[in-house]
């Protein structure tokens, strides 16, 4: 079995996490950042400190024909993933009536076209493997239950959560699992100015998640344990929703 796996977003946060927990579990990783080359490049050599075997892939998520081609050259050299795991994303938060045009397309070309545009490159050559895959899009509490200042994005989430629904139909009989993650308030860049005492309220385990937790949960999807669950959300949240 090819036990390649491609994290987008992977040099910082959930994403580096996750590779880190894949690799630590023996999976090679194709590890995809946007523009931090120094973040990128401090992952890897922690990735091959665990003894695997890691490439490096450069692109927004949102340029559709760089993606394209960089994913196609990158199966090209080192062969198809078994493994694609879409947590690549972006907030532009604001209240609905203020938001511009700009921060309502940003969210959505990169989030949910991002769906499109890593995931279908990769479908065909795992088919054709015949040994059967595990895709993993990671979506959000906003995109099951909405939140306020997200509407952006909120829909791009809920629409990662339809996708990814539909695809996994699509893909059963080849013994590709499709699953979805959707994580609640981690410890990330993203949330780092949510003040401690609205965290308490927000959330029922009054803590924030820790990245660990979501890769802990990926690791389990990817593994040959979970090869009878697919179609499904788990959210990841301390009792949120």
């Amino acid at each position: 079995m090819n036990n390649r796996v491609l994290v987008t977003g992977s040099s910082r946060g959930i994403g580096k996490a996750i590779a880190l927990k894949l690799a630590a579990a023996g999976l090679d990783i194709a590890l995809h950042y946007h523009s931090n080359q120094t973040a990128a490049d401090d992952t890897a050599a922690q990735i091959r400190a665990l003894g695997v075997n890691v490439s490096l892939l450069k692109f927004d998520v949102a340029e559709r024909a760089t993606v394209k081609a960089a994913i196609e050259a990158d199966i090209e050299a080192n062969g198809a993933y078994y493994g694609v795991i879409l947590n690549a994303g972006i907030n532009r938060d604001t209240a609905f009536p203020a938001m511009t045009e700009s921060e309502w397309d940003s969210v959505i070309h990169t989030n949910l076209d991002g769906f499109y545009n890593v995931i279908h490159p990769c479908v065909m050559p795992m088919v054709q493997g015949r040994k059967g895959g595990r895709i993993i899009t990671l979506a959000s509490v906003s995109g099951i239950a909405g939140n306020r200042g997200q509407v952006n994005y909120s829909a791009s989430k809920a629409g990662i959560i339809g996708a990814t629904k539909a695809l996994s139909l699509e893909l059963a009989k080849r013994k590709i699992t499709v699953n979805c993650i959707a994580p609640g308030l981690i410890e990330t860049d993203m949330v780092a100015d949510i003040p401690k005492d609205m965290v308490e309220q927000l959330v029922p385990m009054r803590r924030m998640g820790k990245p660990s937790e979501i890769a802990a949960l990926a690791a389990f999807l990817m593994s040959d344990d979970a090869a009878y669950i697919t179609r499904q959300v788990i959210s990841v949240n301390g009792g949120m929703i």
